[in-house]
């Protein structure tokens, strides 16, 4: 199943909110990428659309290594989303192409997420422990990076932006 993906424009706002919503359990992560819009923190917001209507959303936002001399530029994945019905039909790793692709068109040295590894492991990520990265939630397994730059990720603390600290639970 293909799907027209292209950048999140301002009149998408609520369509978005309306997948995150049906596709998650609770509401965090539509707050998530509310507070990350609200604050301009969204670096990269692409929607899957079939048929002129929004069916999947995917976000990446800054994240930092603390610590770091090197000062690398990296995004963190966070959420993707695809509406219920949809779901395991391919559109999710359509996005998560799209939005790779265009993270590199914008200069990133490498990306992380926090998700079920053998979904990501097909897109290239690694664990990141292999880069001596941590993150703030002490997640392991399922804490992972990807370079896109050769020798982009120095060892060190993976932050995230302050919107992901005012969410309860884990994301």
């Amino acid at each position: 199943m293909n799907a027209i993906v292209r950048l999140e424009q301002s009149s998408d706002a609520a369509a978005i909110d309306h997948v995150l919503r049906s596709a998650f359990p609770t509401d965090q992560e539509a707050r998530l990428v509310e507070l990350l819009r609200k604050h301009q923190r969204l670096r990269l917001s692409l929607i899957a659309e079939i048929d002129g209507v929004i069916v999947g959303h995917i976000a990446f936002s800054q994240v930092t290594i603390a610590g770091s001399v090197a000062n690398p530029t990296g995004l963190g994945l966070a959420p993707l989303s695809i509406v219920p019905e949809l779901q395991r039909r391919g559109l999710g790793a359509q996005l998560v192409g799209e939005g790779l692709r265009a993270c590199e068109r914008l200069g990133a040295g490498f990306v992380v997420v926090l998700g079920e590894p053998e979904y990501y492991h097909r897109f290239g990520f690694r664990s990141a422990d292999l880069f001596e990265l941590k993150n703030e939630y002490g997640a392991s397994e399922v804490f992972m990076a990807l370079e896109l730059k050769t020798a982009s990720i120095t060892p060190g603390l993976v932050r995230y932006e302050s919107e992901f600290s005012n969410l309860t639970g884990a994301l």
